[in-house]
Order: structure tokens, then C-alpha cells, then sequence
């Protein structure tokens, strides 16, 4: 079943009754006779069970302890913004696989050898998809991306990521010839931060629920990072987001601002197309299929990861 995603920008109560999400606005209505009238309208449930990523985006919204344990409960994973609308923090759950220990175990002693293996996929799926990204939406020759990803070695010893990277972003929008990506940067920079921000929520969360710690990556180590391991494995999806952001830039002429008609393009994420082992589903499934394999891997049963592939 494919999970929602809930999007609050304006003043809501957060609450649990019945195993269900009940959500209270602001909202008046006028022509309301009495209080119960207007409660009624200004109410509405989703059960738990169907949420899948929840954002929130405003000051003042308070959500109850009960609502929140049983989002945790079943997965869900919970992004809090910024006063710039951006995405500054990720709440997941600390348990959510019944043999989460056993599979801890069988993450924290894989080997170096394996370590790099796992990268070394990773990286030539991203600049696979990368070059796809290119062909789809510039007339610039890219061929180079199909040798660079063919020529990646074990651990991407010579960085063929980075070479990769600065090729493709040096020609991937066309009508912004100095272009430059970064976090701080000029737009459309801000449409790729918040993208970024929602694929690694889902990544995350389908760790969690292989039963493995998001912490712990096969290539990224930063010590302050909590989820090095999202950071990894999300590498082959980006170009998912890069074309949704492309498309997006299509329809709206000015894309300065995060507006809410471009964050409902951007939270669209989840239920994208992806092409995993020849078989199309949404990406919040598709990244469970990747993380179910990557735990198979990390146990020894198989050697490589389900990775999605863009035609």
C-alpha cells in the first residue's frame, strides 16, 4: 500500500482517537451555527496506519504525545521546518523490525572488501542515472557518463563520482550556464534541497524498517551525520528528484520561492515512477526493495543491491 504524505503550512492541532490522525485547523466558517457545526468543519481523520511521511511547516502546530508515539509506531516518518520553510529535522522510529539485534549485528560486521563493493554499485547506478537525467532534458553529448560509470573501481578509489558530478551539473540546466549546486546556492537550488530533504526521510524510514541503522553508512562517515547510511543509499534516486525539479522549473516561471503549489510538486516524491528489477512501482516502494536487498547483502545472501534504473 502506498503510504501519504501530509503536508501541514497553517495552524493545526495534532491529536490520536481511534488509531486514527485527527487533525483540527483554523479554519471558520461564517455561516456555522454552533460550536459543533463549526468543530465538525473544521476537523478531519486519516487513519494511522496510512501515513507515511508527515512534514511540518509552520510555528504553530502542536501535535499530542499519543499522536506522535503512534506515527512512530508504525513508521512514519516525521520532518520539522525551519522559519525558511526548509526542512531542518527528521523523526523516526528506534525500533520497527522484530529482528532489528540480529540484523544490527549482521550490518556492524560487514567487511571493508564489502563496504567498497556496495559503494562502488552505488555510485555507477547514480552516474547511470545521471546520464539518463541529461539525455531526457539537454542536447549535450554524454556518453562520457556511461565510460566514467563503466570505470569505477572498487570504493570509487578516483572519485569518478565527483567527475561525474561537476559534468553533470555544469550542463544539466541549460538556460543557467553558471550554474552552481550547492545548499547556499541560487535557485533552483532551494526546489533541490527540499526535494533532497524528502527523498532522505524516505530512505530513512525503509531503513528502519529492514531493520537497519541509518547511521551507519557503507561510504559516508561524517561523525556529526545521523544518517550517513540514508545518504548512501538515496545516491541512485537523486536524478528522480533533479527530474522533478526540471519539470517543475518548466511549469513555473519564477521558482524563487518555495510556494505552496511547488511544494506540493516537490512532496510528490514519494509516489514517483521507479523501475526496480524490471519492475515499475512507486519509490517509497522501490526503496523498500533497496533496502530489503541491501540487508540481504550486508547478511551475505546476495551481492548486489536493488537499485532503481532510469530508462
Amino acid at each position: 500500500m502506498i503510504k501519504k504524505t501530509l503536508y501541514f503550512s497553517h495552524p493545526a492541532y495534532l491529536s490520536l482517537r481511534n488509531a486514527q490522525l485527527v487533525i483540527r485547523t483554523a479554519k471558520i466558517d461564517e455561516k456555522a451555527e454552533n460550536a459543533k457545526e463549526l468543530r465538525a468543519l473544521a476537523e478531519r481523520t486519516i487513519p494511522i496506519e496510512d501515513i507515511g511521511v508527515v512534514v511540518l511547516d509552520h510555528k504553530q502546530i502542536t501535535i499530542t504525545s499519543g499522536a506522535m508515539s503512534a506515527m512512530l509506531e508504525n513508521n512514519c516518518a516525521v520532518i520539522s521546518c525551519n522559519q525558511q520553510n526548509m526542512p531542518i529535522g527528521l523523526m523516526l522510529p528506534l525500533s520497527c523490525n522484530t529482528l532489528q539485534n540480529e540484523r544490527f549485528r549482521d550490518q556492524l560486521s560487514i567487511s571493508v572488501p564489502l563496504q567498497k563493493q556496495l559503494w562502488t554499485q552505488t555510485v555507477k547506478q547514480k552516474v547511470i542515472n545521471q546520464q539518463s537525467v541529461l539525455k531526457r532534458h539537454t542536447d549535450v553529448e554524454c556518453r562520457c557518463m556511461q565510460v566514467w560509470a563503466n570505470s569505477v573501481k572498487s570504493g570509487d578509489t578516483e572519485n569518478v563520482e565527483a567527475r561525474a558530478a561537476a559534468f553533470y551539473w555544469r550542463n544539466i540546466f541549460p538556460n543557467i550556464p553558471d550554474f552552481v549546486r550547492g545548499r547556499e546556492e541560487a535557485p533552483p537550488n532551494n526546489l533541490l534541497n527540499y526535494g533532497y530533504a524528502i527523498l532522505r526521510a524516505v530512505v530513512a524510514r525503509a531503513l528502519v524498517a529492514s531493520g537497519l541503522l541509518p547511521t551507519l553508512g557503507i561510504h559516508h562517515h561524517n561523525r556529526y551525520n545521523a544518517y550517513c547510511l540514508a545518504d548512501d543509499i538515496m545516491e541512485p534516486y537523486r536524478p528522480y528528484v533533479d527530474d522533478l525539479v526540471i519539470r517543475i522549473m518548466q511549469k513555473y516561471s519564477d521558482y524563487s520561492e518555495l510556494t505552496v503549489g511547488i511544494k506540493a510538486e516537490l512532496l510528490q516524491i514519494p509516489v514517483l515512477d521507479v523501475v526496480v528489477d524490471g519492475k515499475k512501482s512507486p519509490l517509497m516502494i522501490a526503496v523498500g526493495q533497496t533496502t530489503a536487498s541491501l540487508y540481504r547483502c550486508f547478511r551475505g545472501d546476495i551481492r548486489q543491491i536493488s537499485y532503481p534504473y532510469m530508462d
